[in-house]
């Protein structure tokens, strides 16, 4: 039997899982759910050590002979501080220690109660390479993912040869053993390839890739775009539902957030097998739905770090993702049309490797994705937005022809995914709304392309003090869509009903631009029906001039999100 403390089982199972097969444990109250388990679990074998100093010591000697993870497990407060001169030794090293520190909870931090002091990463000052977990007390589906990551990145990285701390926090009562089974948990795997052209085809993902009846590649914002990348997506598409947004593909993006607002949850759509390769995605409906549930899911990481976006990640390959999409792309044309760097390895591989297993007939279901893309692009194209924010980035797109692009967050990067038919820069890395137009200065700094910056009212104006610099020129070119206030909280719903909506939570303003480009030499352009945004686009594009150029859209917050709302509505 084993502990009724959830967060506990879950740590138990996953070191069950990830192969952890001795554990030193110390004695205490608090860790005696945890040491409880590890006793109960036939795969571990438990060695028990009074002296918490000691104890890091042993399992350090027994990581050098069996050259793999060894946990050790301490109670709360100071016994934890007495693992850091093993942990500090572990780490230069490079050996496999799992520390499992049993906490009280966060909330007695502090208050005078008896062995408690923060113990998460409590070992970071001495070893800047260790990962530190707390895991929670999970009381729903949500939080018990969340534990499940936790721990698997953890103890993914002793694999990495860093140094791992889970701490758990265990509320009272402490001791009520009742629950028969550890629970089934997912089990995570990473592969840092050494040979990684042989490595990638031999772990798998070819395998799963060729046998899957509904194939997904998703690939979020990624910088290194060109032809040849180009070509090893359309290879992809002849067998699967490739997804990218303007962030990851130098010809733009497919309409898929529009399709899966039409589509709701129908399951039709929802792949078998999905890779995802690059950085963030835009699309909050494209992360809900996978969400739902993928059987077979591969992550392509040049990191290091495991991003489980879609709650369901299974496997992660660290490696590059042009390289990876190119070796799956293997299958449908030949060698010569690889990245570079990948056909030497490549030649010797189709000689060692045992042939994959026949792909499996995928033509429906890309075949639906590609009537519904169709479907869209038409509404797209025939959709024509009254004067508003979507009609002023509509006409840009449309007359845009060369030069560089950045959008700034929120409403603005939105409506590039619905009209960008080139690559886009945009500041995904955390989302915020500072610091796109000093993104889009610098870069028009050490190029002598044009560096257009399309950004609404309160990111420009957040960021205004990117234009108070004398060196700038007249190659960057700012699209300013001013509503008044932040637009995007109209399409929230159920914000309408706060009175805190519009001055509070949106920052309701009566600001322009013009002062801002007269004491920055900024020329200013300016824009408040229709012909004046078709006419002022058009300058912005194509006007001479030596120093920086911005035209400020004035539209109607409403209007705006009125106009965002139908164009999704459209059938």
């Amino acid at each position: 039997m084993y502990s009724n403390k959830e967060n506990v089982n879950i740590l138990t199972a996953l070191l069950v899982a990830h192969g952890i097969h001795h554990a030193v444990v110390c004695p205490g109250s608090r860790n005696a759910p945890i040491v409880h388990n590890l006793n109960e679990c036939p795969a571990i074998t438990c060695h028990p050590v009074t002296d918490e100093r000691s104890a890091g010591f042993y399992a350090l000697g027994m990581a050098q002979i069996l050259a793999e993870p060894v946990a050790v497990c301490v109670t709360s407060g100071t016994a934890l501080l007495n693992l850091s001169p093993a942990v500090a030794e572990a780490y230069y090293q490079r050996q496999r220690i799992v520390v499992i520190s049993a906490d009280r909870p966060l909330q007695w931090i502090g208050q005078l109660d008896g062995q408690t002091l923060p113990q998460a990463d409590a070992f970071v000052p001495f070893v800047g390479a260790s990962v530190s977990v707390s895991l929670p007390e999970p009381h729903n589906d949500e939080e018990r993912w969340y534990c499940n990551r936790l721990v698997n990145e953890a103890l993914l990285a002793t694999w990495q040869r860093k140094t791992a701390q889970i701490n758990v926090p265990i509320s009272e009562p402490l001791f009520h053993f009742e629950t028969k089974e550890l629970p089934e948990e997912r089990r995570i795997s990473y592969d840092a390839p050494q040979n990684s052209f042989a490595d990638i085809v031999k772990n798998g993902l070819a395998e799963d890739f060729s046998q899957a009846s509904k194939p997904m590649i998703v690939i979020g914002q990624y910088e290194k775009t060109d032809d040849e990348f180009v070509r090893i997506i359309n290879k992809l598409q002849e067998h699967a539902v490739v997804l990218y947004e303007p962030l990851g593909h130098p010809e733009g993006g497919l309409p898929f957030d529009e399709v899966l607002q039409r589509i709701g949850n129908d399951d039709r759509y929802r792949p078998d097998f999905l890779l995802y390769c690059g950085n963030t995605i835009v699309s909050k409906r494209l992360k809900q739905f996978l969400r739902k549930g993928v059987e077979c899911v591969w992550e392509v990481t040049e990191d290091g770090q495991i991003h489980d976006t879609f709650s369901c990640v299974g496997s992660v390959i660290d490696s590059s993702t042009h390289v990876v999409l190119g070796l799956l792309s293997k299958k449908f044309y030949p060698l010569s049309s690889l990245p570079s760097e990948a056909n030497s390895s490549l030649f010797t591989l189709h000689s060692s490797l045992s042939p994959l297993s026949s792909p499996k007939n995928t033509s429906e279901f890309t075949g639906l994705w590609h009537a519904a893309f169709a479907q869209q692009e038409e509404i797209r194209r025939t959709f024509i937005p009254p004067f508003s924010q979507m009609a002023a980035v509509k006409y840009f797109e449309e007359h845009f022809n060369s030069g560089i692009v950045h959008y700034a967050n929120s409403t603005a990067i939105r409506l590039a995914n619905i009209y960008a038919r080139h690559y886009v820069y945009c500041n995904r890395g955390v989302n915020g709304i500072e610091g796109s137009l000093s993104t889009a200065a610098g870069c028009s700094l050490v190029t002598e392309e044009k560096a257009f910056c399309i950004i609404g009212d309160l990111s420009f104006f957040y960021d205004q003090n990117a234009l108070w610099n004398q060196h700038l020129r007249g190659n960057l070119r700012i699209l300013l869509l001013n509503n008044g206030k932040g637009g995007i909280f109209n399409m929230l719903k159920g914000l309408e009903a706060s009175p805190a909506r519009d001055p509070l939570v949106a920052a309701e303003h009566n600001t322009t631009a013009e002062g801002i480009c007269q004491q920055n030499k900024v020329v200013y352009l300016k824009a408040v029906d229709m012909q004046q945004m078709n006419d002022g686009i058009q300058q912005l594009i194509s006007i001479e001039s030596t120093r920086p150029v911005l035209l400020e859209v004035f539209t109607d917050a409403e209007t705006d999100s009125t106009v965002f709302r139908h164009y999704y509505e459209q059938q």
